[in-house]
């Protein structure tokens, strides 16, 4: 049996460095030890690491858990503090970080692959199509609702965000994912269950 000393490599660092980091930009929260959570923004991670931004300042070891749009659950302890945020090892199975490395590989991808939408939501048209989306500097604008489904929308709308940008339709939050000839259309930040589509059917 191999005894740790101060001069054994960590195979946990290795094994993160396995894995290639990849830049995203994904909405999620995290919760400390004490059970306390925040919203926060992943600014890039590989299956064996993540780096966040957030002003929330964790103490070095602490062990996070985070709920990640499009990716899930995932934990491990913090191993850096940087200016606007912290990075932190994740912990898992040989499995669970094969299935990780997909997902990312995945969301990599979808810009090239022209897989903006989850078109694996059927898409409708609401009965009354007008709504409010708001910008990220709190400007509000009315818009009709070209489809919807449980994963995006398409809108008609007088003006058009940039790609990327954060806006709120209705109540749900999603970001601009590619432009119309006379809007855009959004993804939500997550999956919405049926009760927020169907107040746009009543």
């Amino acid at each position: 049996m191999q005894l740790m000393t101060a001069h054994t490599p960590r195979t946990d660092f290795v094994e993160r460095r396995r894995f290639n980091r990849v830049t995203v930009d994904l909405l999620g929260r995290f919760m400390r030890e004490d059970r306390t959570e925040y919203p926060c923004r992943v600014e890039n991670m590989s299956p064996g690491g993540i780096a966040i931004a957030t002003p929330v300042v964790p103490n070095p070891g602490e062990r996070i858990i985070f709920y990640i749009d499009h990716v899930g659950r995932v934990e491990g302890p913090v191993t850096r503090i940087f200016k606007g945020g912290f990075a932190a090892e994740l912990i898992g199975t040989e499995r669970r970080r094969e299935k990780l490395a997909a997902r990312l590989t995945w969301l990599a991808n979808r810009g090239e692959l022209d897989l903006p939408e989850d078109r694996r939501h059927e898409r409708h048209m609401p009965a009354d199509p007008f709504s409010d989306i708001i910008l990220e500097d709190g400007r509000r604008y009315q818009v009709q609702i070209i489809d919807l489904s449980l994963s995006g929308a398409a809108v008609q709308s007088t003006v058009r965000p940039a790609i990327g940008a954060r806006v709120t339709l209705g109540t749900m939050q999603g970001r601009v994912v590619r432009h119309l000839e006379e809007g855009f259309a959004l993804e939500f930040a997550a999956v919405q269950a049926d009760e927020s589509i169907q107040r746009f059917f009543r």
